[in-house]
């Protein structure tokens, strides 16, 4: 267990990729300790209708991959946002695009992928408060995985390309496609180093309104 301060710990949780260690196993006990922890997180109407699927077979993990690339690709061509000289997402920009491409190249070579799923599926046209409501009961949970994982040497990446073809997913995985909704799709492996810190961004000034906009 590292013994980062909370404050470190919330500005150093990274996405990893590049930084996985592609071989050496994950225990299971110890994903079950950061489920535990995740549980603890709010949840609507005390609903509490969170999953995690982990997956460890090889094959089902090729398969989940496969989709991940067939929604990656398009979305890698797509022209890229274009920010002022010194903007710091405008700076990092060729950074994280080398980064995401090696997950999208090694995705399956994770040795545990994790599924977030939320019981029920969203309603059709759901508006704001639909929304919120839905994704507030379970993507503080993810984050709060995400969180315990990292002070147990792990590092993870909350990906979301493969939903185009959640379907295909669920049919992979034997979820219930009816009635429950897939949140993303995750590596799990131990980091290599610790030398991860807080990331440049916006200045708080920036995005902070006082009263009104």
């Amino acid at each position: 267990m590292s013994d980062l301060t909370p404050d470190e710990l919330l500005t150093t949780t990274r996405a990893v990729r590049k930084r996985l260690d592609l071989t050496r196993p994950v225990p299971r006990d110890i994903l079950l300790e950061c489920v535990e922890v995740a549980l603890q997180a709010p949840t609507g109407s005390n609903r509490q209708g969170w999953h995690f699927v982990f997956v460890e077979d090889t094959d089902t993990k090729a398969a989940l991959a496969e989709l991940y690339r067939r929604g990656y690709d398009p979305y890698r061509s797509m022209p890229r946002p274009e920010y002022a000289e010194d903007d710091p997402r405008g700076e990092r920009m060729e950074f994280v695009t080398s980064s995401s491409d090696y997950l999208r190249d090694h995705f399956h070579e994770a040795p545990v992928l994790l599924v977030p799923v939320q019981h029920q599926r969203l309603p059709e046209g759901a508006d704001a408060f639909w929304q919120a409501s839905y994704w507030g009961s379970l993507l503080p949970a993810v984050w709060s995985f995400m969180l315990a994982a990292r002070v147990r040497g792990l590092g993870t990446a909350w990906t979301t390309l493969h939903l185009p073809f959640e379907q295909e997913a669920a049919e992979v995985l034997g979820i219930p496609y009816e009635k429950f909704t897939q949140a993303g799709l995750m590596p799990v492996a131990y980091y290599t180093g610790e030398t991860f810190k807080p990331a440049q961004r916006l200045p708080a000034e920036s995005v902070v309104h006082w009263d009104r906009w």
